[in-house]
């Protein structure tokens, strides 16, 4: 896998385990919270993890956008499916969201090795 997929896997592990580590209630429940809503429900994960996308560049939070990258990588959702939860997510943000598309192409092409 990619580098910069690689230290963002680890930069992300291992903040996560510090701020984790201080053992916070409310911050433990929002991330249990968090991984609880991307479980299969009445909707699939597949679902759950574009519209995650989709939130994540309209808010234009690349960390975030990165990780549903990868979440949908690994759900077994194909380049099409992803381009076209971005092209909603592009045409809801407007042209400001245009940067943080280049950086969701540049990483899922990432996770597919090219």
């Amino acid at each position: 896998m990619s580098n910069i997929v690689n230290e963002f896997n680890a930069y992300r592990s291992k903040m996560n385990d510090a701020i984790l580590a201080d053992n916070n209630k409310i911050i433990k429940r929002i991330f249990n919270l968090d991984t609880n809503a991307f479980t299969e429900g009445a909707l699939d994960k597949k679902t759950k993890e574009l519209l995650g996308l989709v939130a994540s560049t309209v808010l234009r939070c690349d960390d975030c956008v990165k990780y549903h990258l990868e979440s949908s990588h690994k759900a077994g959702l194909n380049k099409e499916e992803v381009v076209e939860a971005l092209s909603i997510a592009t045409l809801v943000g407007g042209t400001i969201v245009i940067p943080h598309l280049r950086k969701a192409y540049e990483y899922w092409d990432a996770l597919e090795g090219k």
